[in-house]
């Protein structure tokens, strides 16, 4: 049985690929994002399921959920860059229409933020010529991480909306960005282990079959989806895209490491030049004070300092250096051995 360049949904046809039997490491899982995609999109009882956990819906009152981006799955992708976001058009009996956007990221392109606000302004963007305002349908944008977004202060699953800074009103509830750490469950709270939004995300990271079949026994849309893994990392053609991905991902990780491995090396290189500076503006001072016990306060300090001034060590150092003609007086012989140590440090400036 093939399922090669198929866009239906497969939920109805997969009794004979029984996963309860799989053992041992999964090849691919959720967080590859082909993975999320073709299991999303051909199984409507597992895409159901797992949006109303995450808006806290009950499934009853769900009239519809349809995804309104499909892809050809197996067709081969001519662009890495290729969007596999899923775009959801969500009927609910009391909400009415929701636009949904899910997208699944693992690796972090320093981009999220923007990336995340231009996905759901885009969405938003809906109406058509002759449309009023008023109709324009509420958008959620979920954006499942395999890393903390805010390292300061990392959290499970955070939702944010337009409001008021002053008393935290809301602007309006029809924007809204919710945010999944995949990799940080052990902060889900109540509220999210009463839906099971823990139990997903432990779900989509899972690498074995025995997390899954542990997850699955909690959960009929989770055993429905670990089906459609089983099925999908044994058609060829998947597979094939889902390693395609893996490696995309796996240079975006090798970018990242070399940029911040040259972030840091610049870092300490600043370092040390801060350093240098502020060790040769003390020993300047130094000298300074020193210039002014010797000579006192009758201007020769001055003239000095003026002699092995930057722009004179600039323009000349020879001229600095040179001696003048005669015998120099103790005066003359202090105040040129005070040179010679000032241009030392400026040279090193």
């Amino acid at each position: 049985m093939t399922i090669l360049l198929y866009k239906g949904d497969i939920s109805m046809i997969q009794t004979t690929f029984p996963a309860q039997n799989a053992h041992g490491p999964v090849r691919f899982n959720m967080t590859n994002d082909y993975m999320f995609r073709a299991v999303l999109q051909t199984n409507n009882k597992v895409l159901r399921g797992l949006i109303c956990s995450l808006l806290h819906l009950d499934e009853k009152d769900v009239l519809s959920v349809e995804i309104t981006n499909p892809i050809i799955l197996g067709e081969s992708i001519k662009s890495k860059e290729i969007r596999l976001d899923i775009n959801v058009r969500l009927v609910d009996r009391g909400r009415g229409h929701i636009l949904i956007n899910l997208e699944m990221q693992v690796a972090d392109r320093l981009d999220w933020q923007n990336r995340s606000l231009i996905y759901l302004c885009r969405s938003f963007d809906q109406l058509d010529h002759g449309q009023k305002y008023i109709d324009a349908m509420p958008v959620i944008h979920i954006g499942f991480l395999d890393y903390p977004l805010f390292p300061s202060s990392p959290e499970f699953y955070a939702t944010y909306k337009l409001m008021n800074v002053k008393n935290y009103s809301f602007y309006s509830d029809n924007l809204t960005l919710s945010v999944v750490n995949l990799s940080q469950t052990d902060l889900a709270t109540e509220e999210d282990k009463k839906y099971q939004i823990d139990c997903w995300a432990r779900f989509l990271r899972a690498a074995t079959w025995e997390e899954i079949h542990m997850l699955a026994s909690k959960n009929p849309y989770i055993q429905e989806a670990s089906n459609s893994i089983f099925l999908f990392n044994t058609e060829e053609q998947i597979r094939k895209e889902c390693l395609d991905r893996e490696e995309y991902h796996r240079e975006i990780r090798t970018y990242k490491k070399i940029i911040r491995e040259n972030e840091k090396t610049i870092a300490e290189k600043d370092a040390l030049l801060q350093k240098t500076v502020a060790e040769n503006n003390s020993t300047i001072q130094e000298l300074r004070a020193e210039n002014a016990a010797s000579f006192g306060t009758d201007g020769s300090a001055m003239e000095a300092m003026e002699a092995v001034s930057p722009e004179r060590v600039a323009g000349s150092p020879e001229a600095v250096r040179e001696e003048p003609e005669g015998q120099a007086s103790g005066e003359e012989a202090s105040a040129s051995g005070l040179r010679g140590k000032i241009l030392k440090i400026l040279e090193k400036i």
